[in-house]
């Protein structure tokens, strides 16, 4: 007679045992993040909301440096040089808390450390990053403008040579972390192409006012940046690129940590719809204990840990230097689709306590519409996977 394993019990939290492809080191940065996010922000992230305003992102930024979670990702000059996993399952995590802490970070270490990093010089570098890893100096990242969004290509920001100086003039839009700043990555069009400038905010000519009347990502902070020819040294251009390949290889970067990210909001909704159903009674019993919540709660558990397996293969292929701009956008296509689905779906199962932020819901779910959007629309997304599919380029 053969011997038999006993089976794990199964585990309503990780029903397909993903953890068991984390190792200890992965499950302590998680458990780590976890902690933060639940201490330093839940308490609070309401009321943030609700004010529409993120009074600490300063200490958060010190703090979220401390933990190694800025720059994450990237080696040296201070960067916690962890693995692709290890980055996203902090994504996860921050998201959970609220998708304003994410893109605080995302754009910190995904965004504007990372360009430096990847195109910068020496100099630019120990300037720079090892302030940046460690929150003392927030940075932001400046392309999208107020005409201009998924057309990079059209931007109107126009950097010229004066003498040996550049003098940089034009407005960016919707930047993350803009009036906090105390350095922004701007891009540029150049007489030789695109160019990208590391432009300390304290420039002359150089204003970011903040963006007000938002309805989504309340707790983050958003603000135009404003160029008046500001004038900057020959080495405040990035040097080792020219041409849209910079700003689009630091958004194939920051994309894939939504990718991670979007199921963090996705579970804290999720986990609420579970936890209301098992004691929000009707009809005498449980509304957990009738067939239509429960095939509700089974279908969001579905697209919940299948978004964190994805995440996870995208992570590993990153890691082994094998993940495609074309993957990513599979990525972020369908774990924030799927992520907004799972929050409207816990919303029904909430009734009418789902818009009330004495719970998560709404505030995840009004916060991934932007994310939907932001950092390539849907519609970008599918055009990139057509083109991969088919060949033929349907983008003009």
């Amino acid at each position: 007679m053969s011997s038999r394993t006993a089976l794990p019990p199964f585990d309503p939290t990780d029903p397909l045992g993903i953890d068991d492809l984390l190792d200890p080191e992965d499950l302590a940065i998680r458990s780590t993040v976890r902690t933060w996010a639940a201490d330093r922000v839940l308490p609070d992230i309401a009321d943030w909301y609700e004010r529409g305003e993120l009074p600490q992102v300063r200490e958060l930024a010190r703090e979220l440096g401390g933990l190694g979670a800025l720059g994450m990702s990237l080696t040296g000059y201070g960067c916690a040089g962890a693995s692709a996993v290890q980055y996203g399952l902090a994504c996860l995590e921050l998201e959970a808390a609220d998708s304003g802490i994410r893109s605080l970070v995302s754009v910190q270490g995904s965004l504007a450390m990372y360009a430096i990093w990847r195109f910068g010089s020496e100099e630019q570098k120990q300037h720079w990053l090892p302030g940046m890893a460690a929150g003392e100096t927030i940075g932001c990242f400046g392309l999208t403008e107020p005409d201009h969004g998924s057309d990079p290509a059209a931007m109107r920001t126009y950097a010229k040579k004066d003498g040996t100086d550049w003098v940089l003039t034009g407005r960016k839009m919707w930047i993350t972390n803009g009036s906090v700043a105390g350095v922004a990555v701007v891009w540029a069009q150049t007489d030789e192409g695109i160019r990208g400038f590391v432009v300390p905010t304290d420039s002359a000519g150089f204003s970011a006012p903040e963006i007000k009347h938002k309805w989504s990502l309340r707790a983050s902070v958003t603000s135009e940046l404003v160029l008046d020819e500001v004038r900057l040294p020959a080495d405040a251009v990035l040097p080792e690129v020219t041409g849209l390949r910079g700003p689009l290889s630091c958004l194939s970067h920051a994309r894939y940590g939504i990718v991670w990210g979007a199921m963090g909001a996705a579970r804290s909704c999720f986990e609420a719809a579970v936890g209301y159903a098992k004691t929000r009674e009707q009809f005498g019993r449980p509304i957990g204990g009738f067939q239509l919540t429960q095939a509700k709660l089974a279908d969001m558990a579905l697209e919940l840990h299948k978004g964190i397996l994805l995440a996870h293969h995208l992570g590993r292929r990153l890691d082994a230097g094998r993940l495609r701009p074309e993957q990513v956008s599979f990525g972020k296509l369908n774990n924030v689709r799927e992520a907004i689905e799972i929050c409207r779906t816990s919303r029904t199962i909430l009734g009418a306590n789902g818009i009330s932020l004495e719970y998560p819901v709404m505030r995840h779910a009004t916060n991934l519409e932007s994310v939907l959007t932001y950092e390539g629309t849907v519609e970008m997304h599918q055009l990139v996977l057509g083109k991969a599919l088919t060949g033929l380029d349907a983008f003009r």
